[in-house]
């Protein structure tokens, strides 16, 4: 990582996937031609360091002790996220400006930009909680 890039991750909302059916195989021939195309460059100009979709299905776990698993997200969600890119950029601007140049905003998806966080947040808050001086009780 240069010193002058911040880590940002693009998550992609997909609500897109029913309309993949109402496209023409050549429209979504040119969808991924433009998606390769976007793709291609981010890496090409070293802003992008690994993205991927990801499945519809998979599980999640919640509640203490990861007690329940259900199946899940489903494509039918509107919280499922359907890929990510991890980028190196100089910051939310400039992630935000190559979020704006997804091919698929066109067709319903939207692009969540975040910071990547150096540590979790509960470690940090304890660290930092550490590092203060303890004060004298009389």
């Amino acid at each position: 990582m240069e010193p002058t890039s911040t880590p940002y991750m693009l998550l992609f909302h997909d609500s897109m996937r029913s309309r993949y059916a109402e496209m023409s195989p050549e429209q979504r021939q040119q969808l991924l031609q433009q998606w390769n195309a976007w793709y291609d460059g981010l890496i090409a100009d070293g802003r992008l360091k690994q993205g991927h979709p990801l499945e519809p299905e998979g599980r999640v776990v919640s509640g203490p002790g990861g007690e329940r698993v259900v199946d899940g997200p489903f494509a039918e969600s509107k919280e499922a996220i359907a890929g990510y890119f991890f980028l190196h950029v100089s910051g939310i601007d400039e992630a935000t400006e190559i979020a704006k140049r997804c091919p698929g905003l066109n067709y319903g998806i939207t692009v969540e930009v975040r910071p990547v966080a150096e540590c979790c947040p509960v470690m940090k808050a304890e660290s930092e909680k550490a590092a203060e001086p303890e004060l004298a009780t009389v």
